[in-house]
């Protein structure tokens, strides 16, 4: 049995957010043959199933990890098999670092957003992400549990982000990881979590050996699973940094079916 843990946006989806019919077909022939799909993700449960729902993904063999490693689910049984949550009290430390830089912050409740205005960065980042949105000026007044995650962004200014990465570095080591999933987003979740950490939970989980997972993905917040899987596969269209990292390199990008074809030929399927 072969796992893949693939990302989705640069991924598996192609830039209109869909699964083409070419990357499908694979995806139908991988799981046929008893191997278990990973969709490894940013984004929350509800966004990833809804992908999967409209890609049409409904056989057996299909886990979730969502918010960066912080969820893992179980599609077959609909439910959860892990979770790592941030502490409640992190919440208003964040936004009140985050405002010292006059950027946006959000977290997210099990059924909906959270934000603390309705302004250009949750309008842009609702774009893909179809979640019900709660308006909460102080982010924690919406929450009774911790957020799996927390999402600091800025839609024209790196390094202002960057800056405020960098503020709390001394206060976050060894609590929050702070990876960037692309150029406008900072996620920020639990320290022990991650995509490579979920990597190694499933492996294990299953018994599978390490060297028969593939990991698939273009951004900073795909390097841990890359390193920790057996094959790391970085996309045509993945940043450098990301290249430099993994193991192999689609000869197409995610929207000329790079994943698909890489696997096809590793897989001989």
């Amino acid at each position: 049995m072969k796992l893949l843990f693939t990302d989705l946006d640069g991924t598996l989806l192609n830039d209109d957010s869909r699964i083409s019919s070419g990357t499908k077909a694979f995806l139908d022939d991988f799981l046929l043959a008893g191997n278990k799909l990973i969709l490894a993700s940013g984004r929350p449960l509800l966004s990833v199933l809804e992908v999967k729902e409209k890609a049409g993904l409904t056989q057996s063999g299909i886990f979730l990890t969502c918010n960066n490693g912080t969820l893992i689910y179980d599609c077959d049984r609909s439910l959860s098999i892990l979770e790592k949550r941030l502490p409640l009290s992190y919440v208003p430390y964040l936004q009140e670092q985050a405002d010292k830089y006059h950027l946006h912050i959000q977290t997210y409740r099990d059924d909906a957003i959270v934000s603390p205005a309705e302004d250009a960065e949750i309008q842009y980042y609702r774009h893909k992400i179809h979640l019900p949105l709660i308006i909460s000026p102080a982010l924690q007044d919406a929450l009774t549990e911790g957020p799996y995650k927390m999402l600091a962004i800025s839609l024209d200014d790196f390094d202002r982000l960057d800056a405020f990465r960098r503020s709390i570095s001394g206060w976050a080591e060894k609590k929050v990881r702070t990876i960037y999933s692309n150029s406008k987003y900072l996620e920020l979740f639990d320290w022990n979590a991650g995509k490579g950490s979920a990597v190694r939970f499933l492996c294990n989980y299953f018994n599978v050996p390490l060297r028969d997972a593939y990991a698939a993905g273009d951004a900073d917040n795909d390097v841990s699973m890359l390193l920790a899987a057996g094959t790391g596969i970085a996309m045509q269209n993945a940043s450098k940094q990301v290249k430099q990292k993994a193991d192999i390199v689609t000869d197409t990008d995610n929207n000329h079916d790079g994943l698909a074809n890489t696997m096809r030929r590793l897989l001989n399927i």
